[in-house]
């Protein structure tokens, strides 16, 4: 399969709307929304971890735990802070009483709001918000956010409880539960044990592809040597059921050790590898042309790059490790990007000849080479709009991972709108 049709096979099996029984008083629900929801049944309430992500989601969330369980939610638990898990908690305003979220186990970067435009701006890119549900297809590990597609918008309620501790021991209404600080996807990440029904609720430290270990839409270093100690103590844990943030359950302590020990074991490898190039001295791209998933690893169905990918991990390591400089002395200072690319154009004598590579390029399928030129183009002063365009709707096409194709089709969309390169 092409790239696309493996991405819109993932779309059609991975999340299909379900409530799943998870244990006597627990239900999963997926698919209703972008991340999944975990109801737990109380003496006199329902305990909710995640709220999925817009208020019309929430609303339907809110009757269908009303048709079949009954009691009003009381007490809500946030795996962690992004929106998608927290944008429909505002449908139990009414009824809400503990809002229970960690902290953040690092503080935030001060000033990261004089950031907004360009995050917004990306994170919009990442997610595909303005593309049609054709282009978008599937945001990789759910189905479109609500706002993205006029179904809502977020009403968050803010927590009221801010778990601080390493982990802690409750009994909420009548339920033994059990959270567990797990830096990850997220700083603020925690998981939630179910020791009587030995079901961990994970968050989004697992979902059934190769997870975002860095977002393109830009974020602080996600530490990922923590990621795989969250790993770790999530399996210590032995669970018969795991309930992640995104796609389908888990069922089987065996299963779970097994998906969970691959998963953790090709990130520590994907992280082992890249220090290694590090050490060798190999710059960034370098790292990332040879670095890649052991054969035991390649093929399993949840490793696949469907969301993140192996490359931009590389990528992220090295700069968390190591920052923006390679070691090589000629990248200390580069030359202005339109200077270096004026110089080779007057070397080369002639953009006809350039486009024409372009082209040439283009019909054997080298699309990203083609876009490299396209931007020496652009950047001595010659507009390839159209050639830019077109090398960026066949890139999307390609790539199996669902944030790189909304990036390069909402990238070529904002080419058709502007007339302009796109930064």
């Amino acid at each position: 399969m092409t790239g696309e049709e493996r991405l819109r096979h993932h779309a059609e099996t991975a999340y299909p709307y379900k409530i799943i029984p998870a244990g006597k008083w627990v239900r999963c629900i997926v698919g209703l929304g972008h991340s999944n929801s975990i109801a737990i049944e109380g003496d006199t309430s329902v305990i909710l971890v995640d709220c999925l992500d817009s208020d019309k989601r929430g609303s339907r969330l809110k009757e269908l735990l009303r048709e079949q369980i009954g009691k009003p939610v009381k007490t809500i638990i946030y795996t962690h802070g992004h929106p998608d898990h927290r944008g429909g908690s505002g449908a139990f305003r009414d009824t809400a009483e503990e809002i229970i979220m960690s902290s953040p186990r690092k503080p935030v970067l001060r000033y990261y709001d004089r950031l907004n435009d360009v995050l917004a701006a990306r994170t919009a890119r990442q997610f595909g918000y303005g593309l049609t549900d054709e282009e978008c297809i599937t945001q990789g590990i759910g189905i479109r956010e609500g706002h993205a597609v006029n179904d809502g918008n977020y009403d968050f309620l803010p927590p009221t409880t801010l778990f601080v501790s390493d982990e802690e021991e409750r009994v909420i209404d009548g339920v033994r539960i059990k959270l567990v600080s797990a830096v990850g996807e997220t700083d603020d990440q925690l998981f939630v044990f179910l020791p009587d029904e030995n079901i961990l609720c994970c968050g989004d430290n697992y979902y059934g592809c190769w997870p975002n270990l860095y977002a393109i839409r830009g974020s602080q270093y996600r530490d990922v040597a923590a990621w795989i100690g969250s790993l770790e103590k999530i399996m210590s844990y032995e669970p018969e059921v795991l309930l992640p943030g995104h796609t389908l359950p888990i069922f089987g302590k065996e299963q779970i050790l097994s998906v969970l020990g691959n998963f953790r074991g090709a990130i520590q490898s994907v992280l082992f590898q890249t220090l290694d190039c590090m050490n060798r001295g190999l710059d960034m791209n370098e790292a990332a042309e040879q670095v890649a998933l052991p054969e035991e690893y390649r093929d399993l169905p949840y490793l696949q790059e469907f969301y993140g990918t192996v490359s931009w991990t590389v990528k992220g390591i090295y700069a968390g490790y190591l920052g923006w400089f390679d070691g090589n002395p000629v990248h200390l200072d580069p030359a202005p990007r339109r200077r270096r690319s004026r110089e080779i154009m007057d070397l080369i004598g002639s953009t006809e000849a350039v486009e024409e590579r372009i082209k040439t390029l283009y019909a054997s399928g080298e699309y990203q080479l083609g876009l490299e030129l396209c931007e020496l183009l652009e950047s001595s002063g010659t507009p390839v709009s159209s050639l830019k365009k077109q090398g960026l709707i066949s890139m999307g096409k390609t790539v199996t991972s669902a944030n790189a194709r909304h990036y390069y089709l909402a990238c070529a969309k904002e080419l058709e709108d502007c007339g302009s390169s796109v930064v």
